[in-house]
Order: C-alpha cells, then sequence, then structure tokens
C-alpha cells in the first residue's frame, strides 16, 4: 500500500484553489467532472498521480453516510465535498501530472464489477469541515 499523506480540509481547500486557477487545456477536462464519473477512457490512469489521501485509517472500515444538507446528491456538481463522508472517505487525491488540476478518485466495487470514479477538485467553497 502506498504512503500517502493524510490531506485536512485546508489542505483540499488549497488544491482547490490552486486547480480552479489552472488555465491550460488538458485532455484530463475532456469529460466534465465536476460531479462523480466514471475515469474516462480518454484519459489514461497513468497520468493522475496520487498526492493525498482522505482515508483517516486503511484499516478501518469508513461510513457510507453522504453528507447532503441542501439535498444535493452524490453526483451532482454542487454536492459538498466533505471528507467525513461517504465517498470522499475512501478518496485519494490526484494531480494531473500534464497540467497540475486536482482530482478526487476512489474505486467502487459493486457484486459484478470495479468502477475507477473521479471528480474534479476545483471549486474551493464546495470544501466543508462537516462532522
Amino acid at each position: 500500500m502506498e504512503d500517502l499523506p493524510k490531506l485536512g480540509t485546508e489542505e483540499l481547500r488549497t488544491l482547490a484553489q490552486a486547480s480552479a486557477a489552472v488555465a491550460q487545456a488538458c485532455n484530463c477536462r475532456g469529460a466534465d467532472a465536476a460531479g462523480w464519473i466514471s475515469l474516462p477512457l480518454a484519459l489514461p490512469e497513468q497520468q493522475l498521480a496520487d498526492i493525498g489521501t482522505l482515508v483517516a485509517d486503511p484499516y478501518d472500515e469508513p461510513t457510507f453516510t453522504e453528507y447532503h444538507p441542501d439535498g444535493t446528491r452524490y453526483d451532482w456538481p454542487a454536492a459538498p465535498v466533505a471528507p467525513r463522508y461517504f465517498p470522499y472517505n475512501r478518496c485519494n487525491v490526484a494531480r494531473c501530472t500534464l497540467c497540475g488540476r486536482h482530482y478526487l478518485r476512489y474505486t467502487e466495487a459493486g457484486g459484478y464489477f470495479v468502477d475507477r470514479r473521479i471528480r474534479s477538485l476545483d471549486q474551493p467553497e464546495l470544501v466543508v469541515d462537516a462532522d
């Protein structure tokens, strides 16, 4: 298992601000990842380098409870980024190796599938420190 630094809310906001400031065109923006999506085929996984994690304890089963105080849903672009809640509590933070934008990513595993999912981390106002 890769030993990644644990990131807190302020670090996430800082990364989101940095990502929002990137103006260069890049193939990592080929699909709208403002809300959770499956990793696009046009975005090679090796183009994303993990730089940190939101996983509190890799040996503890995190909650599946989601945080949506304003009635948002999991895949909505306006859904809050709440690190203690699903799916953020299972995420790593990755940086695009070509342009420097940041993404949240985790692997959804169901009975018959594995789906690598990403969400862009470029809206610092959505990062919340919810209990």
